[in-house]
């Protein structure tokens, strides 16, 4: 039976002064300066949370619980690697009364357009640089400021804020939280800026890097109140970005091979490896729990492009490059926009999660009237609801489904001569009790279900066949990022614009360093099987390739195959 916070339930007591114990012991070995921070810290943290938390974990149905914020628990997190920073709100919101979240009337409201940024012409610039000088001056004391706007992407990206009832942190990256709350986000912030300058039908502009027409850095964002000068000046038009952008690349693609990999990345994390929910939108995350397995379109393009952007001069490539001060460039929110985009098209044809623990989870943020807003994630799964839409553009990458680098049956003739000389210390899926360093190219045979027969259908429905790359454990204080092919014979040809490659890992650092678990990376992996003719093998061979240096501080715990229904 749940607990009240006021109850005095000894176990409770006896859990928290364990807890303080642990914690005022542990202090001993702490460099002094650090004690103060630390501890108080923790103490915030530890006893009036845990003693809410124990409600949930011990209540049969707390893996059911809706996911919410408690606002009075934000304290100074890890921005990245060496850096606390305290992007806290002022703690005058606890004194703010809270109104739940309402459509805009669809009679009397307008529907905004997000347009184009490559299209733009110079009546909506100037309007949109009025608003934006205009939320610049904003006092921090306000809300709708600026530097509260670029704050609130920090509090929910470093886990600054708990849950209620739990003592983890709130993440919006890596999981399920990604898409709609940085929808949410985006819908606040526009409807602040379309008021601050008396525009009700004002919205934001994207950056639709997915289409070759938008494959370089928008003009706008190189001048006014739109420029940051921590940016990476070599990526400026007419540089083609990179969606797939890593570090260890010696060769330089003409304009026209980097478009034709875009595209090809895009039709993988769009089409053939986004078929379920969990593939393109993240895995679960519901109170007392937290693991990291994102989805396609966050793993890349949105990370690949957030270092991109950002200065090489700078540690952690910020402003772009480090989550906590990412918002601080305007172009972020063009580069949010288009990725909402993205989702909006693929739920079109897709089915999103309808897990209650999901749908009922909420955050608060404050709208253009300066109200505190409570808004659940179901709130946001339509885009007609919220009155807004995005200018149509040709989506090009859904003709670009990538061909084999070789013919399938010279393929298969290679795979049998490697399977024929297989000997007894290959290495296995699963790596051993020490993992494996991927401080090289790795390439193990993995073993498919004997059902593989029948793997397009179970019981009348269709299943998709996932890869799992298991405990991914990053130490490294750097971009990491490697890539992942099926079936490789010529290991000199490795590109996303042939159908042996199956997607990519990329992380990030920053966020609290307490919460840091393994990953799963999940690839989605039939129709490359297919395309590959190696649907019906009972083996196939998996290649991870490290893209960055950092990956010598990446260890992988193993790999095996799962199937799920669509």
């Amino acid at each position: 039976m749940a607990t009240s916070l006021h109850s005095t339930d000894p176990r409770k007591w006896i859990l928290s002064l364990i807890t303080l114990t642990c914690i005022l012991g542990a202090s001993l070995f702490i460099d002094p300066p650090a004690i103060g921070t630390q501890i108080l810290g923790k103490l915030n943290r530890v006893v009036p949370d845990g003693l809410t938390g124990w409600s949930v974990l011990t209540s049969p149905n707390w893996k059911i619980q809706p996911l919410a914020v408690n606002l009075s628990s934000c304290l100074p997190a890890i921005g990245r690697p060496g850096k606390l920073v305290n992007c806290c709100p002022p703690r005058t919101m606890l004194d703010d009364p809270v109104s739940d979240f309402e459509f805009p009337d669809p009679d009397t409201t307008p529907i905004r357009v997000r347009r184009f940024a490559h299209r733009l012409d110079d009546d909506y610039i100037a309007k949109y640089e009025k608003a934006l000088s205009i939320m610049k001056s904003l006092p921090h004391s306000d809300p709708r400021s600026f530097t509260r706007q670029v704050e609130i992407h920090c509090q929910y990206c470093t886990g600054s804020f708990l849950q209620q009832g739990s003592n983890f942190p709130v993440r919006v990256h890596r999981n399920w939280l990604f898409f709609p709350w940085h929808r949410m986000f985006l819908y606040f912030h526009e409807r602040i800026l379309g008021s601050l300058i008396g525009d009700e039908t004002f919205a934001l502009p994207f950056w639709g890097w997915d289409s070759p027409d938008g494959m370089t850095l928008p003009e706008l964002y190189l001048n006014g109140s739109f420029n940051d000068h921590r940016r990476d000046p070599t990526h400026y038009p007419p540089a083609v970005v990179d969606l797939n952008f890593k570090k260890l690349d010696p060769t330089r693609s003409t304009p026209e091979e980097q478009i034709r990999l875009n595209l090809a990345l895009m039709y993988n994390h769009m089409v053939s490896g986004a078929k379920t929910a969990e593939l393109f939108l993240g895995c679960p995350y519901k109170t007392g729990e937290y693991e990291e397995c994102p989805g396609t379109i966050e793993r890349a393009p949105h990370n690949p492009l957030h270092i991109w952007l950002g200065s090489p001069d700078i540690v952690g490539r910020e402003d772009m490059g480090a989550f906590y001060v990412a918002a601080r460039d305007p172009i972020f929110y063009a580069h949010h926009s288009n990725g909402d985009r993205l989702w909006g098209l693929w739920s079109e044809t897709h089915k999103g999660f309808d897990d209650p623990a999901f749908l009922n989870s909420y955050t608060y943020f404050y709208d253009e009237t300066l109200r505190l807003v409570r808004i659940r994630f179901s709130d946001v799964m339509e885009m007609d609801k919220l009155r807004y839409r995005y200018e149509e553009v040709e989506n090009k990458w859904l003709a670009a489904r990538p061909e084999p680098s070789v013919s399938p049956q010279l393929a298969r003739r290679e795979i049998r001569k490697r399977e024929g000389n297989i000997v007894l210390d290959l290495p296995s899926s699963r790596f051993g009790p020490t993992s494996r360093v991927l401080d090289s190219t790795i390439t193990i045979p993995i073993d498919r279900p004997r059902e593989v027969c029948y793997r397009n259908r179970r019981n009348g429905k269709e299943r998709e066949e996932i890869l799992v790359v298991e405990g991914i454990d990053v130490k490294a204080n750097d971009y990491v990022k490697f890539d992942v092919y099926i079936n490789v014979v010529n290991s000199t040809i490795l590109s996303p614009i042939y159908r042996e490659f199956v997607g990519t890992f990329v992380d990030i650092p920053g966020g609290t360093s307490s919460s840091k678990k393994k990953t799963t990376l999940q690839l989605g992996i039939s129709e490359a099987l297919e395309d590959l003719e190696a649907d019906q093998d009972r083996t196939i061979w998996v290649t991870l390739v490290p893209r960055t240096e950092s990956c010598n501080q990446v260890t992988v715990d193993g790999l095996k195959i799962n199937y799920t229904e669509i």
